[in-house]
């Protein structure tokens, strides 16, 4: 037995004929590890990356107490506890412009949001509540010490981690990681992903159909959704259903990527044979899974890279990404924690036929009626239907132990926006 499958044998309910949903994708999980390698950019160039290790504050932020209102610093010490103080006004703090002396007692300093404290002030009063009679400024009473002040070192104090390492940078981390004034940061290295569709029937794009064929899409849908995930996409093509052409690509793919996708080419018809080919190179860890659509999935390894042998049909190519293929590739470009897809639970206003045993993935259309979120099926669910997948805006989740689905039931969806 190979060490591939040595490892799974151990695994509790372990079948590679036939594994749950969560079964599935606990064992990929359980099995990639990130890649090495790293590279430095400057911090613009790396929207979409993986930070390689912790970026670091290099000062305290905020670097000073300032002022978290517009309104007055003044010392606490002055106010009255009962009734109205009056405080004689003696300058102006701006922000990036601090006023220069001390808040004696008595006086108080007009303040900007982002103001420095001045020196003998530990209080701000909003302007909101103050009345101002030319140079005297009336404060009312209830003013809590240290109200509305960001201390220093707040948000972040110097040698802290700012971002952890395993962040993916989006632009809220561009701006955080500017504003402690760092230009450069160490990213993890693109993580290269192979991909080819197999079958005699396949057709490119802008050449005529003859007859019995048709145009491959699947490899436009997992070059969008590996671009849009922040992969090195590299597109082998169309391979023929003979196998040398196979054994040539994926020998092809292991020796230039870190993970390679197929399409098509893994159920068990006579001219079906990744499954075979991914035997013969490498390890299958299964090829089986209980759900709709998406059943005949293989997953293995060729040398070093991960290989997922998806369904021919298009919705199922993108289910399966989008369950399975997108967190395992996620863990492999380092990304630490790693967020699962969103999902939440509501009405479902349409049946939906469905027999226990298997998770089901369904196209749907979230709505709102009278302030209240509703999902609705396309309409025809078969799964080379990939005009239903353009028209759905999320998909409607059918547990594997669930049956058939009521008007009204709740249903779990996923939305695609931000994803597709």
């Amino acid at each position: 037995m190979t060490s591939l499958l040595k490892t799974l044998s151990c695994a509790d309910g372990y079948d590679p004929e036939s594994l749950s949903v969560e079964q599935a994708r606990k064992l990929i999980l359980g099995l990639v590890e990130p890649v090495a390698g790293t590279e430095r950019l400057f911090v613009r160039n790396a929207l979409g990356r993986v930070l390689a290790e912790d970026v670091l504050a290099t000062a305290n932020v905020p670097g000073h107490d300032n002022s978290a209102m517009d309104g007055y610093a003044v010392r606490f010490a002055d106010l009255a506890a009962e009734g109205d103080t009056v405080l004689r006004l003696a300058g102006t703090a701006f922000a990036g412009r601090a006023f220069e002396g001390r808040v004696e007692a008595g006086q108080c300093v007009r303040i900007m949001t982002g103001g420095v404290i001045p020196e003998g002030a530990d209080t701000v009063v909003i302007q909101e509540v103050v009345r101002a009679e030319n140079d005297r400024i009336v404060v009312p009473p209830k003013q809590r010490q240290g109200q509305h002040i960001r201390r220093a070192g707040e948000d972040l104090r110097a040698g802290t981690p700012a971002i952890r390492a395993g962040k993916l940078i989006r632009p809220a981390e561009l701006g955080l990681i500017a504003s402690l004034g760092v230009a450069e940061v160490n990213v993890r290295r693109r993580l290269r992903v192979a991909f080819f569709s197999t079958g005699d029937e396949l057709c490119s794009v802008g050449t005529p159909l003859k007859e019995g064929e048709v145009y491959d899409s699947n490899r436009y849908t997992l070059f969008g959704m590996l671009t849009r995930l922040g992969c090195e996409a590299i597109d082998l093509g169309v391979v023929r259903d003979e196998p040398a052409a196979l054994e040539a690509a994926f020998r092809r793919a292991a020796a230039q990527a870190d993970a390679i996708l197929t399409s098509g080419g893994v159920s068990v018809g006579e001219a079906d044979f990744i499954r075979g080919m991914m035997g013969k190179l490498g390890e299958v860890a299964f090829w089986k899974i209980a759900m709709r659509p998406g059943r005949p999935m293989a997953f293995g390894k060729i040398n070093d890279a991960w290989l997922f042998g998806l369904p021919g049909n298009p919705v199922a190519v993108m289910v399966t990404f989008y369950e399975f293929v997108r967190e395992a590739l996620l863990k492999m470009m380092g990304v630490s924690p790693i967020e699962p897809l969103p999902q939440f639970r509501v009405p479902c206003v349409t049946p939906l036929k469905k027999r226990p045993g298997r998770s089901e993935f369904q196209r749907g259309i979230l709505f709102r009626e009278n302030g209240e979120w509703k999902v609705r099926v396309t309409g025809t669910q078969g799964s080379g239907v990939l005009r239903s997948m353009s028209e759905a805006n999320c998909i409607i989740v059918v547990e594997h132990e669930r049956g058939n689905v009521e008007p009204g039931e709740l249903v779990g969806v996923q939305p695609f926006e931000g994803l597709v």
